[in-house]
């Protein structure tokens, strides 16, 4: 719209017009008081114009939502009489002004149909046909208004100020241009105050197509539109805004099922937001930082975008991490990942991770991998080291196995007694026999490197720390190796029977015996430090982690020591017999005991937290046991495996279940890492052949490597 200083110019000339008019055609009193009230109407209507130029009745209209009807104001056109004094020829021309209601064409807001022609010249002399006649104006207004605009020039008043009012209607009061992709509203001829500025979607088509949707949805096609639909829309349009929610609470109520179920389908899409592709890519990663690893997997599954964020690396570092997984192991694709896409290596080895412990929970149909060779001989020691499998007979010798192709490789010969104790790292094989020596082997050429002599009775125990081995035997004493060279640093004398357990950290020795002690050494100066008096029976089993001394004996009990004082923090009682295994880790001990119970205890609150047994528990003596991955392995007298949940003490399944199970069968010793199970296996009267049998439960890309 022109500045006010047209309208001035104007109203000056339409004021000359009249005084000559009145005295060139002597009218009438009566007629001058007909014109001279048109005169009043015409500034009224032209100071209400002034107002709409500078935005007042605009903003009054925005913030009130109150609608106001169209109205027509007539002035004389200066390009005619300008430059022509006493001009007698008049053109008017008249200006619409559109309503403004609170709502606008759901699909289509913004548009120039609204605008009325400014040079279409009206004259009616009868109020009743106005309102038909300005109808048709608005439907041909707009083509002659797109046709003046693309002229080559705008030189007329009502030209120009038609070309300032259809630029504030298709560009914003900023002077921006609205989407493309709005199109011109056919159907209404109002305006939303929502238009007029660039703000959130008002009404439910703003919305669809604010969410990159159709302007036209699929619409119920069930048969000819109901007689009123259009009145009854435009009487719903005339509503105000609080009357209209009235009216809608009014309609769901009397809607049946089906039709509030239809609104909903329609409704419900148009509010679900991606809000993750809006937001930068900094903080989607953060947000997705609060998904477990499960949910990230699925997350991944969503669309293109989800996948690239779902994939970064550092974020599947930190769910490692929580999950405990420690190594970013190489893990090649699998053949449903696409050679193309970019995996996360640390997302690799979760998905790693999961399988196996998945494999580890409810098994494979595949059997377990057997390797006999001891004949019918007992194995008495088992190690477990990379692929080697190292296991030790009554039959005078130890066998090394292939974890992968289950061959034996070699057959360590040289003791000449039985083999009853084994420590295995890497490819360095210590052995204990009834033949009163230790041998240090090489597992991978089956050379003895050393035979260390000293014992002189049976070698019962041994472990094994860095490059010192502690023995302890049963003529009573321990002894401390160096494995490299062969030779005995230490000897450790006081127990006045056989030593049946060791633990050995680096700095304490730890020992337990027949004599019912359990005793702290120094080894560098040879000292017994503490003497743990308490059990009235054989120890038979110890755990040590430098701090606490742990201890179980024949007498039922399992008591815990502090190592620096000697002290007993507690005794833990509840199994009914011999504790013939126990394993600890940070607080939490596991024990096996000969009354075919597990029991899992926090040895800083003497506490039992679960006894693992049931209608599933092990029907005879647990011979050994292992806990890794959050789970609990047990092996027993009765024949079977059995796999226990660490954290709630429940049962999950046999994972090795003898066929002589029940009548003869036994598992004698099991060792397990994160991704194999080894089980020693055998009878004591000839019902089950001696053997090995090796579970795998890492099955995926080795699996297709043996097939």
């Amino acid at each position: 719209m022109e500045g006010g200083g047209l309208w001035k110019r104007k109203e000056g000339e339409d004021e000359r017009t009249l005084e000559q008019e009145e005295r060139r055609r002597g009218e009438d009193d009566k007629s001058l008081r007909t014109k001279s009230n048109r005169r009043v109407d015409e500034e009224e209507e032209i100071e209400m114009m002034k107002a709409t130029s500078r935005g007042k009745v605009q903003r009054d209209l925005i913030d009130e939502h109150t609608p106001i009807s169209a109205a027509s104001f007539s002035f004389l056109s200066s390009s005619v009489c300008q430059g022509r004094e006493g001009c007698e020829e008049e053109d008017e021309v008249r200006v619409s002004i559109v309503t403004i209601e609170d709502e606008s064409c759901p699909s289509e807001p913004f548009g120039t149909a609204h605008l009325q022609s400014a040079n279409h010249a009206v004259r009616t002399e009868d109020e009743g046909g106005e309102e038909a006649k300005k109808e048709k104006e608005e439907e041909n207004g707009e083509g002659r208004v797109e046709e003046e605009e693309e002229g080559a020039d705008v030189t007329s008043p009502s030209a120009h100020l038609q070309h300032q009012m259809k630029r504030k209607l298709d560009h914003g009061p900023d002077g921006r241009p609205f989407p493309s992709g709005k199109k011109h509203c056919k159907g209404s001829g109002y305006l939303s105050p929502a238009s007029l500025v660039q703000a959130t979607p008002t009404t439910f088509g703003d919305l669809r197509l604010a969410n990159g949707h159709s302007a036209q949805r699929r619409r119920v096609t069930s048969g000819p539109p109901p007689s009123g639909l259009q009145d009854w829309l435009h009487t719903f349009q005339t509503w105000s805004g609080p009357e209209r929610l009235l009216a809608l609470d009014e309609l769901i109520d009397t809607c049946e099922t089906s039709q509030v179920k239809h609104m909903m389908q329609v409704i419900e899409p148009q509010f679900q937001r991606d809000f993750i592709s809006l937001l930068p890519k900094e903080l989607a990663l953060y947000v997705l930082t609060f998904l477990a690893p499960k949910d990230l997997l699925q997350a991944a599954q969503t669309c293109r975008y989800w996948r690239i964020l779902a994939e970064d690396n550092l974020l599947w570092r930190e769910k490692c991490h929580e999950e405990g997984i420690s190594e970013c192991v190489s893990y090649r694709s699998r053949e449903c990942v696409r050679p193309s896409a970019a995996v996360s290596p640390w997302k690799s080895a979760y998905i790693r991770q999961h399988r196996i412990e998945t494999n580890w929970r409810k098994g494979d149909a595949r059997e377990p991998m057997v390797l006999k060779g001891h004949d019918d001989h007992v194995i008495t020691c088992l190690q477990f080291s990379g692929d080697l499998i190292v296991s030790g007979s009554d039959d005078n010798t130890l066998k090394v196995w292939s974890a992968i192709t289950g061959k034996c490789l070699r057959t360590l010969t040289g003791h000449s007694g039985g083999v009853w104790c084994s420590q295995m790292a890497v490819a360095t094989v210590i052995s204990g026999s009834t033949d009163r020596t230790l041998r240090v082997w090489d597992a991978e050429s089956g050379e003895c490197v050393h035979t260390l002599y000293g014992h002189t009775s049976t070698v019962r125990c041994m472990h094994l720390h860095g490059n010192r081995v502690v023995s302890g035997s049963r003529d009573t004493t321990l002894r401390v190796w160096d494995v490299s060279t062969g030779r005995c640093e230490h000897v450790l004398t006081g127990h006045v029977a056989a030593v049946r357990c060791v633990q050995y950290d680096g700095r304490r020795v730890v020992s337990g015996g027949y004599d019912y002690m359990v005793k702290v050494w120094d080894p560098e100066t040879e000292v017994c430090l503490h003497t743990l008096q308490g059990h009235t029976n054989r120890v038979y089993s110890l755990q040590f982690d430098g701090v606490f001394v742990v201890s179980g004996s024949l007498d039922t009990s399992i008591r815990v020591w502090d190592a620096e004082t000697g002290g007993c923090v507690h005794t833990l009682t509840g199994h009914q017999s011999l504790t013939s295994g126990m394993e600890l880790r940070d607080n939490i001990l596991v024990s096996g005991n000969a009354d075919s119970t597990v029991r899992v205890w926090d040895i800083r609150t003497g506490q039992c937290l679960h006894t693992l047994q049931g209608p599933n528990k092990h029907q005879s003596a647990v011979t050994c046991l292992q806990f890794c991955r959050g789970l609990v392995l047990s092996s027993s007298d009765d024949g079977t495996v059995k796999l226990w949940d660490l954290r709630t003490g429940a049962w999950l399944r046999d994972v090795v279940a003898l066929e002589s199970r029940g009548s003869g069968g036994v598992v004698w010793r099991i060792r397990a890492s994160d991704t194999r199970l080894v089980c020693a296996a055998g009878s004591r009267n000839g019902t089950e052949e001696t053997k090995l049998l090796v579970l795998d439960f890492d099955l995926d890309d080795k699996k297709k490597e043996t097939d």
